[in-house]
């Protein structure tokens, strides 16, 4: 489709761009923001104590959380992808949708879980010292609160990002690279390593950069495990040394390494192109049988446990036998102000993702296509820097209207934008926002531009064709987008504990609040309420792997 469609007839960019362009730069802003005040100066004391005394250890425990969870996401989630792609053993069709189970779990969810289950008065340790009549001193236990367990939180949690992405891979390159390999003489072993291995490395690659992005993105499991990253670093910075510039250095770091994981996954995938040239797409699955299929039973088992049926049950009994005192109206006033927030940046993300696929689809320019793309970037960015970036321009831009309404009609206003929730609800929409365009670009793309030929022949604008064709076509999908931006925002953390308002709570931040209080069994019923929500994508996902396994 030519750019006249694009275009005003004076030759101007018509509304659809602008419109376009301005989400783009609002998208971008707080990023940009948070660059920009790398020049600023600001406190140089500040910098200089955490140079000496924290930052080392910032630098070193992101590298080290990285280096583990990179290496378990991959092990965990190519052998479970493998297993089930590949091999018929007992429960496979369960495991095929059941492994993606555990991103409904947060990972400070489970890290509040696991305590409670392996503290010194948890039910683990007293069923020890109980049988062998132990006590305190007499054995060594390890502490789940370190850096080596929070790696195993991230691991078990992050994991089916790895597993998905692998497992299509399996699917739809190694059918018939494999079938030409064992005519060869290639056993199964040798063939995983050197032929189903490499085919799937683009799709191992992009699953571990997303779980690392997640895992430089959270606070609430390494500031509850007291693992010091640059996450805590910000947070801290802004809160408790009050140094707006240290925190968006900190910031600046962090999106760094965001930045750095994003180039290596590129350069990973090099222009090498996997193609499968075999007219049969799905290998057939070798049967495991005896010990074989006892293993890879319990190989998927292991993981689908302690990622997400254990965690499960645990919660669910800590919330019926000891949950939140303030279970009634505190807990209903909590989901209110999780389903406003999650409902409100749902809508406007899928309108907003609607407007710039719509936008792209009219127009082939390079433009388009980079202003998405833009968009696109704020789901690898952690949401302590979003919300360092939102608030530092918004903080100035609610002082200047504050003053502005005193000059103009006598009296002030108070903060108009960040002492509400409009400034909490666009860092998720920067954060988010992502989430939902894919979603609609992939579905929009199915539709035949033929349609929009037909519309405009029959009269319609763009508008119209919008209004009456695609909207209609992409019901579903725009339901699914909305969806998924939902349960991202009743989850997210990070960004509301810095920019709720006064005295506005979600279930999130009161799980994070008491079980930062060690009052773990209450913060169970607005963790239990997290899950359960985070379980509706899922469940779409699981059926749909369901219906193509065969």
């Amino acid at each position: 489709m030519t750019d006249k469609h694009f275009l005003l007839r004076s030759g101007r960019p018509s509304a659809l761009v602008v419109s376009a362009f301005i989400v783009a730069l609002l998208a971008g802003l707080p990023v940009a923001s948070v660059g920009f005040n790398l020049f600023l100066g600001g406190t140089t004391e500040t910098w200089a104590h955490l140079a000496s005394t924290v930052l080392p250890d910032y630098v070193l425990n992101s590298l080290a959380l990285c280096a583990g969870v990179g290496v378990g996401v991959a092990i965990v989630g190519v052998a479970t992808a493998w297993l089930t792609a590949m091999h018929e053993f007992p429960g496979r069709r369960i495991f095929e949708w059941a492994l993606v189970l555990p991103l409904a779990v947060p990972a400070y969810v489970m890290a509040y879980v696991y305590t409670d289950f392996l503290q010194f008065v948890g039910p683990v340790q007293t069923a020890l010292r109980d049988f062998f009549e132990w006590r305190r001193g007499d054995y060594y236990f390890p502490d789940i609160r370190t850096l080596p367990g929070a790696m195993l939180m991230f691991i078990f949690v992050l994991y089916p990002y790895v597993y998905l992405l692998a497992r299509t891979a399996f699917l739809e390159r190694a059918g018939g690279v494999l079938e030409a390999s064992r005519t060869l003489g290639i056993g199964p072993w040798r063939a995983f390593f050197t032929v189903s291995l490499p085919l799937a490395r683009p799709a191992i690659a992009a699953g571990v950069a997303l779980a690392l992005m997640e895992t430089l993105a959270d606070y609430g499991t390494v500031a509850y495990f007291a693992v010091n990253t640059f996450t805590t670093g910000i947070y801290r910075a802004w809160f408790s040394l009050g140094d707006r510039v240290a925190s968006a250095q900190l910031a600046a770091i962090l999106l760094g390494f965001v930045l750095l994981l994003v180039v290596v996954e590129r350069i990973t995938r090099g222009r090498a192109r996997y193609h499968n040239t075999s007219t049969r797409h799905r290998p057939l699955p070798g049967r495991l049988k005896g010990g074989a299929g006892l293993l890879a039973l319990l190989a998927c088992l292991l993981p689908l446990c302690l990622g997400f049926l254990l965690p499960a049950l645990l919660l669910l009994r800590m919330a019926l036998g000891e949950g939140d005192a303030q279970f009634g109206e505190r807990f209903v006033i909590l989901a209110r102000n999780s389903f406003t927030l999650a409902g409100l940046t749902s809508v406007i993300a899928v309108g907003l993702a609607v407007l710039l696929a719509y936008s792209a689809r009219l127009s082939a320019t390079w433009l388009a296509k980079g202003l998405n793309r833009l968009v696109g970037l704020g789901y690898a960015v952690p949401g302590t820097v979003i919300a360092v970036g939102v608030l530092i321009p918004v903080t100035r831009l609610d002082n200047w209207l504050a003053g502005q309404w005193q000059t103009w009609f006598g009296f002030n206003p108070g903060l108009l934008l960040t002492g509400g929730i409009a400034a909490l609800i666009y860092a998720y929409l920067v954060r988010f926002l992502a989430v939902a365009l894919q979603t609609v670009e992939a579905s929009l793309s199915k539709i035949t531009p033929s349609m929009d030929d037909a519309a405009r022949s029959l009269g319609l604008g763009q508008g119209d064709t919008l209004r009456r064709v695609h909207v209609p076509i992409l019901r579903g999908s725009l339901f699914t987008a909305s969806l998924l931006v939902f349960v991202d925002v009743m989850k997210e953390l990070p960004a509301t504990l810095v920019m709720r308002p006064f005295n506005f709570d979600t279930l999130a931040t009161q799980a994070y609040v008491l079980a930062s209080d060690e009052r773990l069994t209450e913060a169970s019923t607005a963790a239990l309420a997290i899950v359960v929500v985070g379980l509706l994508p899922l469940i779409a996902l699981s059926r749909q792997i369901s219906r193509t396994r065969k």
